[in-house]
This record gives structure tokens, C-alpha cells and sequence, in this order.
């Protein structure tokens, strides 16, 4: 954990992104239908749609990918509780460090470990064998945002960073994938998600307001508070693009 109170960890999250079980339970069953016996999540955390996955395949094997090594203990440990433990590698380090081809690539909010969204799809279309499939998700723009709403999100935030939902789409399509299903996370599931990530710092402070690290806390769980409120709360989007291969050769390098 970063410090006590656990804030960045997302102990309190079920997924790391703005996620429902029940968006989360349509996703895994469209992945599982293609039945990959492979699966690779890069910049996975602590790995539970990964683990989702090879509960619905069960003749499947993954491996996760991620930098951060308490999100992956606790996929190690989750994966041991669902007895998954033999059938999925956690691996700490950088994705592009890390590829391998697969049926199913997963990549949730990660593509800037490879660069911009153009060249994470270009390096993940290289990947996903032929026929199978790519979960791509990733922070949208539901609109442009001024240049006031940029100055109230995280610092050096500029109106290149996202796409338009349309835009990304044909990213994808340009790199040589076909859309089969295009989603967006809600206003609950992005309210779950920031709140869910507060929470546990929010009580830690009620609890050890005294503390010599509470000052800092209460900073940084503030700050965090006002991008999401008063910077891209209704701006910000989220897309989960379920993509896929032809089952021909895969496109060449």
C-alpha cells in the first residue's frame, strides 16, 4: 500500500475501472463463447476479470501482467481462494516486457504501457491468434472537454489524450481488428467505482485523524475527489470494445 490508509490501493473495488458485476458478467460470457484455451491480461491489477474468465473456461490457462506487486499478491491469493491457483501465472513488470500470443488479450485502461491507443492496438493486434479476440477498454470522452473542465482534471491533461467514441473505434478497425460489441460504463458504475476508491481511505481519516501521515491523506483524497467532481464527471468516459481477428493469417508486422 502506498502508505496506511491504503488510498490508491483499491482494496474497496471489485474491479480496478468502472465496472458493474453485471456489465462484468455479460463481458466474461461474450470471451468465454469464442473458448480460448489462452488468455493474457496486460496491466491486469489484481486480475479478477482474468480470473472470471478461466472460471467460465475451465480448460483454460492465463497469464496477468501488471507493475504494482500488492495488486498481484492479492490476484495470487484470490485466485488460490477460487482454486485457479494452477491454471493462471501473475508476473510483475512491464506489459510490453511480458507478451505472449494468445486467444484472449485483455487490456483495461493500460494501452499507455505501449504508447498512444493507435500503438497499443497495433501491438496487441500482433498478439490475439487468428480468430480470437480482444477485450480493449479504455478512458473516452463523452465530449470535448473545455479548456476550463481540462484545467480542473489531473495535471497536463489536454483534449489529445482521448478519443471520441467513434474515433477509437475506428482505431481499432484501422488496426486490423472488427467490432462485435461497443459499451460504456454508466454514471453508477463510474459513481461505484470513484466512491469505492475513497472509501477506504475516507474511514481510515475518521479513524486516525491524529495520525502523522492524515494531513497527506486528506490532500491527496480531496484532490482526487475534485478531478472526478469538478473536472471530468460527465466528460470522462470509459468504453469496453470486445474486438475481433479473422481467422486468417494474422496481419504481418
Amino acid at each position: 500500500m502506498t502508505h496506511p490508509s491504503g488510498f490508491g490501493s483499491g482494496a474497496r473495488l471489485t474491479f480496478n475501472a468502472p465496472l458493474s458485476d453485471a456489465r462484468a458478467d455479460r463481458l466474461v460470457a461474450d470471451l468465454a463463447a469464442s473458448n480460448p484455451s489462452t488468455v493474457l491480461d496486460l496491466g491486469c491489477g489484481w486480475g479478477e476479470l482474468l480470473l472470471r474468465v478461466l472460471e467460465a473456461v475451465p480448460g483454460a490457462r492465463g497469464i496477468g501482467v501488471d507493475l504494482r506487486g500488492a495488486a498481484l499478491e492479492r490476484g495470487r491469493s484470490d485466485a488460490a481462494r477460487r482454486g485457479l491457483a494452477d491454471r493462471v501465472t501473475f508476473v510483475e513488470g512491464p506489459a510490453a516486457d511480458h507478451l505472449s500470443d494468445a486467444d484472449l488479450v485483455l487490456s483495461s485502461g493500460a494501452y499507455q504501457a505501449f504508447g498512444t491507443v493507435a500503438d497499443a492496438l497495433g501491438v496487441l493486434r500482433e498478439r490475439v491468434n487468428p480468430g480470437g479476440r480482444l477485450l480493449f477498454a479504455a478512458e473516452i470522452w463523452e465530449r470535448i472537454p473545455t479548456d476550463g473542465q481540462l484545467a480542473r482534471m489531473w495535471p497536463d491533461m489536454t483534449a489529445e489524450d482521448c478519443h471520441l467514441l467513434p474515433d477509437l473505434v475506428d482505431l481499432t478497425i484501422a488496426a486490423g481488428f472488427r467490432p462485435l460489441r461497443i459499451v460504456t460504463s454508466t454514471r453508477d458504475e463510474w459513481e461505484e467505482f470513484e466512491s469505492g476508491y475513497l472509501a477506504g481511505p475516507e474511514e481510515w481519516l475518521l479513524a486516525n485523524g491524529d495520525h502523522p501521515e492524515a494531513d497527506r491523506v486528506r490532500d491527496q483524497v480531496d484532490t482526487h475527489r475534485a478531478f472526478w467532481l469538478r473536472g471530468h464527471r460527465g466528460v470522462l468516459g470509459f468504453a469496453f470494445l470486445t474486438l475481433g481477428v479473422p481467422t486468417a493469417e494474422k496481419a504481418s508486422s
